[in-house]
């Protein structure tokens, strides 16, 4: 009787695949991520702690850790499928990035951190996951968490709002051509639904697959807050500027000072 070992995944390769179908919703990631880095380097010192706030399989931590040698960097995220492939391909850099397992829909996840303060919080095309009250929220509490001085810098897709129908008319109808399934297939980019589907059909992930899909069994896709929220909600939160930085259409940075 023979038993067969199923092969170690490729982590590595999941990241890349995973890399590059993200550029096929965002053009412009890699810009976006620099452009979040030079903000830091001009108003941090050389070593300073930040926080990957819904990180997916690490993006920003990765290339945080790579620019500032003097970083170390705090990932959280509630997907254990994304929080494996990040571990699994970066591991801890030496000891400078660290993985955290957290709901961010739950206040809770301040406690997960265990780092009293940090110099800069940043996220990439994840909060729009958070309704309202939840972005509110968790604003309220980066406020507390943030030393005087130091950033957040958000990378998302932030609409307008209802005063600008034309504005919402014009950037929601780009985006759905770029996002659309003919646009991927003209660009030779796999799509999201792609990705995953390949995904599971790793032996070796079917429990981490199924622990992601009870997590996620429970929660919804909201509508996602305006921009005028976020400002709002930063503002409510005790961040002293907050402004756009980049911008493409929808796609924006928006940084705030506390």
């Amino acid at each position: 009787m023979t038993s067969t070992t199923p092969k170690p995944i490729d982590w590595q390769r999941w990241l890349q695949r995973w890399d590059a179908q993200q550029t096929g919703y965002v053009p412009d990631r890699e810009q976006r991520f620099t452009v979040m880095f030079d903000a830091l380097e001009a108003l941090l010192p050389d070593e300073f702690v930040a926080l990957d706030l819904a990180c997916g399989p690490g993006s920003i931590s990765q290339r945080l850790v790579a620019r500032f040698p003097g970083a170390r960097c705090v990932a959280v995220d509630f997907d254990p499928v994304m929080l494996a492939l990040g571990e699994g391909s970066l591991g801890t850099r030496d000891g400078r990035l660290r993985w955290v397992d957290a709901d961010l829909a739950t206040p809770a996840w301040l406690q997960s951190l265990a780092e009293p303060q940090v110099d800069a919080v940043l996220s990439s095309t994840a909060l729009h996951w958070l309704n309202a009250a939840q972005l509110v929220r968790v604003y309220r509490e980066l406020g507390t968490i943030v030393r005087p001085g130091g950033v957040f810098l958000n990378g998302d897709n932030m609409s307008f709002g209802p005063d600008l129908p034309t504005f919402q008319r014009l950037t929601h109808g780009a985006r759905d051509l770029l996002w659309s399934d003919e646009s991927f297939a003209a660009r030779g980019i796999e799509t999201s639904e792609a990705w995953w589907g390949a995904l599971k059909r790793e032996p070796s992930l079917a429990s981490l697959l199924a622990e992601r899909e009870r997590r996620y069994a429970a929660k919804e896709r909201p509508l996602s807050p305006i921009f005028d929220l976020h400002v709002a909600a930063l503002r409510d939160a005790g961040f002293r500027e907050i402004g756009t930085i980049w911008q493409t259409g929808t796609n924006r940075i928006l940084m705030a000072v506390r």
